[in-house]
């Protein structure tokens, strides 16, 4: 199996066995009401969709981070706890952070969680037992590991969580000095947003989700949201499918949703790339052309196998990446910031929807600008 396909379902994998005694775990698929009023339109609403997509694509952007902070604190050390390194979003933020490490001075350990409860437990109590500077909670939620995040915080060892939780900055409970990522209501806008601008408006609509995984319910009822702010955006069906049974119910679903909507489906958003990985044999079978319709676009983490799909125009059209190698080196300069005694950033990066135009053929989203501005703040 390409170990790309095994990220976000290994990724995943913790997420919906926890999530599961938080909030039902529904399937299927739900029609969601009737066609929208024939000739709608939304003018305001494709004025403002067009002008924000335009934003997010732009290939080259300025760096709007931090450009001021502590210098290096030298002598340091990190411990890098990931859900799982088969997922390549925590793999690839883990590689960032030894990048920014070597840079900064310090070293890195990296403890595999395996991507079940028990390995991320298990390594997250090795990584306290280590006695590092800090801990990264990479990819996973410190809720599910309480005794030992009261460990750390007993040890005096500060916390950076990336995607730990839902939203970005420090955290009280659980106790976390920041969280690095994006914001779940800009992706979800700004995936809305170029189904909006690219369709003008009109637009037959699946949203692939998960309810069992509260962070996705929350993304994909906030796609839906937008979507709704355009009359002529009709929303055909959510196709409720947990992440873990991705490869086995998606190709069935697909081909289901292209019998009851074989002319009105143009558009699909799911909140993970993979899912259009597992849709595509549905789609090939049913002789869709891989460059749409329908045009698909994913509002997760932008892993290299989407990044494969959006430039050769294979079933999936766009993705709303996160800046993963940008995010590893906030993670190293957020704990400079601790080690010093000095508050978190507070930098949020924003969104940006990477398209086969504006890649230029690259496997990840990688801003400019980042790496020259922390080292300058490192260097004092």
């Amino acid at each position: 199996m390409d170990p790309n396909r095994k990220t976000a379902r290994a990724a995943a994998a913790l997420l919906a066995v926890a999530a599961t005694a938080l909030a039902g775990c529904g399937s299927g698929t739900s029609d969601t009401g009737g066609p929208s009023p024939a000739g709608a339109g939304c003018p305001a609403v494709l004025q403002a969709a067009r002008a924000a997509v335009e934003r997010a694509e732009r290939a080259v952007t300025p760096w709007n981070g931090p450009t001021t902070g502590p210098a290096a604190i030298p002598g340091k050390s990190l411990v890098y706890v990931a859900q799982t390194m088969t997922n390549p979003g925590v793999a690839g933020v883990a590689n960032a952070v030894r990048e920014a490490a070597r840079t900064i001075g310090w070293t890195v350990r990296v403890i595999d969680g395996q991507g079940t409860p028990a390995g991320i437990q298990a390594a997250l109590s090795q990584a306290v037992t280590l006695k590092p500077s800090g801990i990264v909670i990479g990819g996973f939620d410190p809720r599910l590991t309480s005794q030992q995040v009261a460990r750390a915080g007993a040890e005096g060892i500060p916390l950076v969580g990336w995607h730990a939780l839902s939203a970005p900055g420090p955290s009280t409970s659980p106790r976390l000095f920041t969280n690095v990522t994006t914001r779940v209501e800009e992706v979800a806008k700004a995936a809305a947003d170029w189904v909006i601008a690219g369709s003008g408006g009109h637009a037959g609509v699946v949203v692939f989700t998960d309810d069992s995984i509260p962070f996705a319910e929350t993304k994909s009822r906030l796609i839906e949201e937008r979507l709704a702010a355009c009359p002529g955006v009709r929303l055909l069906a959510q196709a409720n499918i947990p992440i873990p049974d991705a490869s086995r119910r998606t190709p069935q679903e697909v081909s289901s949703l292209l019998s009851r909507f074989p002319k009105e489906w143009t558009y699909s958003v799911a909140i993970n790339d993979l899912y259009f990985d597992d849709a595509a044999p549905a789609f090939r079978a049913a002789g869709k052309p891989g460059a749409g319709p329908p045009l698909n676009i994913g509002a997760g983490d932008g892993d290299p196998s989407a990044f494969r799909r959006v430039n050769s125009e294979r079933f999936q059209a766009a993705t709303v990446p996160e800046p993963l190698a940008q995010q590893g080196w906030q993670i190293v300069d957020e704990f400079n910031r601790a080690f010093a005694g000095r508050p978190a950033s507070g930098y949020v990066a924003p969104v940006h929807i990477s398209t086969a135009a504006n890649s230029a053929g690259a496997s990840s989203w990688d801003p400019q600008g980042y790496r020259e501005a922390y080292e300058k703040i490192w260097q004092g």
